[in-house]
């Protein structure tokens, strides 16, 4: 696979995922919701100050610590992607490797420059050291909401395909309501969690060929060595 399809991938992944999270951001109010598909499908704009699928890590420090992790991943994500494309790594594996790497590169631009191009978004209370929520639709400003690699991931996609009641027997949860899928993401972490799911899931084929390549070529190598100690 070349490094222009890796590339494309790459950059159809990123694009889609910002403008989508460009419009919500400038369209709808914090906690703001919209039925797309009945109940089961909706666009529902939260703030993510924290990992994928709404998971928090501490305060501003946790926040800064996430983001240089992001970065870090990227820069790793980059190196590797042309590692395994220059080995010719099984097509599917380098696919998948780049939804990953695109959907790490698209939350990264949110946490990296959102809270400097944009005038509102959630910031921590220093009193509280929690994030509290604004008011108002955000718009683009020179004056940001928060500082470089301080910026919000925005979040969109919500599925509560089911919800009920857990019934009073249950132990724990008994009579509590619950909402089945909760988290609330978007298409970068859709993109890392599909790649991921696809490597864990085919694996076996991915690295079948490549562990395939790798004894062919010890063999070749051990019948050169032989050939050679005879002759000698």
């Amino acid at each position: 696979m070349k490094a222009k399809h890796v590339a494309f991938i790459i950059f159809l992944i990123v694009a889609a995922d910002q403008v989508l999270k460009l419009w919500i951001k400038t369209h709808y109010e914090l906690n703001q919701y919209h039925h797309v598909i009945g109940s089961r499908f909706q666009l529902y704009f939260v703030e993510n100050p924290g990992m994928a699928y709404g998971w928090k890590f501490g305060g501003n420090w946790g926040k800064l610590a996430l983001t240089v992790f992001r970065l870090g991943a990227v820069i790793f994500g980059t190196w590797y992607l042309g590692h395994i494309i220059k080995n010719k790594y099984h097509k599917g594996f380098i696919v998948c490797a780049s939804l990953v790497f695109a959907g790490a590169l698209g939350n990264l631009i949110d946490s990296a420059f959102y809270g400097l191009i944009f005038d509102k978004g959630m910031t921590v209370d220093p009193i509280l050291n929690e994030y509290v929520n604004y008011t108002g639709l955000a718009t683009f400003s020179k004056h940001g909401y928060a500082s470089f690699l301080h910026g919000n991931v925005v979040d969109m996609l919500y599925f509560p395909v089911i919800k009920g009641q857990f019934p009073a027997w249950m132990p724990f949860w008994g009579e509590e309501h619950f909402v089945f899928f909760s988290p609330i993401f978007n298409l970068a972490d859709a993109s890392i969690s599909t790649g991921v799911f696809s490597i864990l899931l085919f694996q076996r084929r991915f690295f079948k060929q490549r562990n395939e390549a790798e004894r062919h070529h010890t063999v070749e190598t051990e019948a050169l060595v032989n050939d050679e100690s005879q002759v000698s």
